[in-house]
């Protein structure tokens, strides 16, 4: 099977949507010259992120980024610039009067899956409605799914879409630096470390192909952290950006790279349910030293 080329994008997306989509048209042409087969955008692409995460900070009172139906022209412009290629984005999402944090993936030919953002951190929930799954879904370029930023953090998410089937999972993220304890460099914060300790744990533990986009730059009160990457179903980073934007790109052949990962340990087949049966629910302290 011939290789696919990857490509993880770490880049500035704000709230000028006029402005994105002619970075896009730029983006993606480049992307397609360099023979790029999946081509995974930063969270928020279109839009924005919100600027800041305080809790207890109302809907109405926040810039909060534009939403969009998933029909709506902005979203179908990016679909029809992706043409052959597969590309992943992430917008406001707006259905039935919800506002959702969204990824999705198209081609020309249409939108080949979508996910809203399930797990949010504290701030978030006043901009955006939580959404509720998790599936795998079919394109050109193999089984894949999608996260968005937060999600990375659960290992059943990133597990839920494995046991479906993905070899490939897409993690958008608009991550930024830590809002509590900033340190002085981008690549000493605590966030920083934490990113890249997610996106190697979860392609190793589930023995994936995983590709990390995230924003850069400044939107209000937050700083993003770039640090986009592809990591190998083994855990090692095959191709990374630094804190600035850039492309972090690779060619492999995908279904090859994970069944070598799986020969001898596959850690899909050796998991042991009924061992995690208490998993989902709190234990108390008598239950936990029986």
């Amino acid at each position: 099977m011939a290789p696919t080329r990857v490509g993880a994008v770490a880049g500035h997306f704000g709230r000028d949507v006029a402005r994105t989509l002619a970075k896009l048209e730029a983006l993606v042409a480049g992307a397609r010259r360099d023979g790029t087969d999946l081509l995974v955008l930063p969270g928020a692409t279109i839009g924005g992120y919100v600027p800041d995460l305080q809790p207890g900070r109302e809907a109405g009172t926040q810039d909060l980024p534009p939403a969009f139906a998933l029909d709506d022209e902005a979203v179908q412009h990016v679909r029809r610039l992706a043409g052959s290629m597969v590309v992943c984005f992430g917008f406001c999402e707006l259905d039935d009067g919800c506002r959702y944090n969204t990824a999705v993936c198209v081609s020309g030919d249409g939108v080949l899956g979508r996910h809203r953002k399930v797990h949010q951190p504290v701030g978030e929930s006043a901009a955006y409605a939580a959404g509720d799954g998790f599936a795998a879904f079919d394109t050109p370029v193999g089984r894949m799914g999608l996260l968005v930023d937060y999600d990375k953090t659960f290992p059943e998410s990133a597990r839920t879409l494995a046991l479906d089937g993905a070899q490939l999972v897409a993690a958008l993220s608009a991550w930024p630096a830590s809002v509590t304890d900033r340190a002085a460099r981008l690549a000493d914060d605590r966030q920083a470390r934490l990113f890249d300790i997610y996106d190697a744990a979860r392609a190793a533990e589930n023995q994936v192909v995983w590709v990390s986009s995230n924003q850069t730059g400044v939107l209000g009160d937050l700083r993003f952290l770039g640090q986009a990457k592809v990591v190998g179903p083994g855990g090692r980073t095959l191709a990374r950006t630094g804190t600035k934007g850039g492309l972090a790109a690779v060619e492999l052949d995908v279904a090859a790279e994970v069944a070598r990962a799986r020969r001898v340990l596959h850690h899909l087949v050796e998991r042991r349910p009924a061992a995690y049966a208490t998993a989902g629910r709190t234990r108390t302290w008598a239950e936990s030293v029986r």
